[in-house]
């Protein structure tokens, strides 16, 4: 089986302009977006920060549930869900 990961539009560049991209199911956030990497160099310098925690203004989806309320990086992603990478919008 795959999982889906939803790209949003300001990486997009990152990812050939898909907005969708593939990956073969492989159990945690933390191992979808390091395959995500390997398949698309950049990702990560744009997620993370230095020590290997999701950038503040990054929010990642497991179906419609935020990982921060979940398991983080370590919550599972079953055979077939879809990911989402949303960064967080700000202003006035």
């Amino acid at each position: 089986m795959a999982v889906t990961v939803r790209i949003p539009t300001q990486l997009r560049s990152l990812s050939g302009g898909a907005a969708e991209v593939s990956l073969d199911a492989c159990g945690t956030v933390a191992e979808v977006l390091k395959q995500l990497e390997a398949r698309h160099e950049g990702f990560a310098e744009r997620l993370f920060d230095g020590d290997r925690s999701l950038r503040r203004f990054v929010n990642v989806f497991v179906g419609d549930e935020d990982i921060r309320f979940l398991e983080g990086l370590d919550t599972p992603v079953p055979d077939g869900e879809t990911v989402s990478v949303v960064p967080a919008v700000a202003g006035g």
